[in-house]
């Protein structure tokens, strides 16, 4: 059963830093591109990053310049750093993995709450 697991949110002041973490359990790991998406309260969830098995990456507008993506194969480990926290980044964070434009497996979220 395939599981994905977010670790990292919390609460931090607007231009602080936060990293998410991911784990998946996957067998192969290698062969899907992992993403972020996020979900704001009352709002529709939102692509933010994706990295694919050759480490191409891909962000939002919104994040690029922010946001960084990355991933350890070894670890079935995908990470989120987000530095220059913005009150608009709050959301519900969750990591999916993809072989397609859709995602297979979505993990449950962590909260990233930005104040100002």
């Amino acid at each position: 059963q395939v599981q994905l697991v977010e670790s990292g949110g919390g609460l931090v002041q607007a231009g602080g830093s936060l990293r998410l973490s991911c784990v998946a359990s996957i067998r192969t790991f290698t062969m899907y591109a992992m993403e972020w998406f996020r979900q704001a309260p009352g709002k529709e969830r939102e692509f933010v990053a994706r990295i694919r098995w050759s480490s191409r990456t891909f962000y939002a507008d919104s994040v690029k310049g922010r946001f960084t993506i990355s991933r350890d194969n070894a670890k079935n480990t995908v990470y989120l750093q987000m530095n220059s926290l913005k009150p608009e980044d709050t959301a519900v964070y969750y990591c999916a993995a993809a072989t397609s434009s859709d995602p297979e497996y979505w993990g449950q979220g962590t909260q990233v709450t930005v104040s100002s």
